[in-house]
């Protein structure tokens, strides 16, 4: 089994739960995941050069929005060097990073972050309609983790107007039915020897389970151990 790492914990979402069903998601697929919203722990666990993929499934950055004042105390994270290095060298490993929907608005006092994911969420900015019905379609790039999917629908979330790297080839776009554009929402990268792989999609247990999407996170989560080329 391969081994991977779930860090997870946040406002706004069903972490627990959605984070368990998408350790049984990937089990099917010979990942085994150990599950933490202890984010220093996470990095702790993650130094010791045991787990195949880092699953970063969190809502935690260092919220320095006024609204944000009251939540600092319980949910504000600043990721820190010895945390900085121990992802540089998990991916200089050759290993696997996924990163799923809210992730790209974690460790927002690290530029490095964006640079991995390849977003960055820029308050004001980015946005997502309620929580509904969304569309989505592959763009017509050529990927095994998309393989031969037809564009489907599923209840989830449509992150919009984030900050993207440039040159970023996107492999899926999505958009609700309030909007008449699409955004890109899953993408892949290699960054320093190992794999990184974007989806934007996740926000709860529904949409891991959707059948079009659990396969393509299936997918990603073994295109980034190296198990799927």
């Amino acid at each position: 089994m391969l081994k991977n790492l779930i860090l997870t914990g946040g406002m706004y979402h069903p972490f627990e739960e959605s984070a368990a069903t998408l350790s049984t998601v990937l089990e099917t697929v010979g990942v085994a995941s150990i599950i933490t919203s202890d984010l220093d722990l996470g990095f702790d666990l993650l130094d010791t050069g045991d787990f195949d993929l880092l699953t970063v499934y969190a809502l935690r950055w260092t919220m320095p929005q006024d609204k944000f004042a009251h939540d600092r105390a319980a949910s504000a994270y600043t990721l820190g060097a010895r945390q900085q290095a121990a992802m540089t060298r998990h991916l200089g490993l050759g290993k696997g990073l996924l990163a799923l929907h809210t992730a790209a608005i974690c460790f927002d006092n690290w530029p490095g972050w964006r640079e991995i994911v390849g977003a960055g969420w820029t308050w004001g900015e980015s946005y997502h309609p309620p929580l509904g019905s969304v569309g989505v379609r592959p763009t017509g790039q050529p990927h095994p983790i998309v393989g031969d999917a037809a564009p489907f629908e599923l209840v989830d979330e449509a992150y919009t107007h984030m900050d993207i790297v440039p040159g970023l080839q996107p492999l899926l776009e999505v958009r609700s039915h309030t909007q008449t554009t699409y955004s890109p929402c899953l993408w892949t990268r290699e960054v320093d020897g190992g794999r990184v792989v974007y989806d934007a999609l996740g926000h709860d247990s529904t949409s891991f389970l959707h059948p079009v999407h659990q396969g393509i996170v299936q997918r990603a989560a073994l295109w980034a151990t190296q198990s799927l080329n």
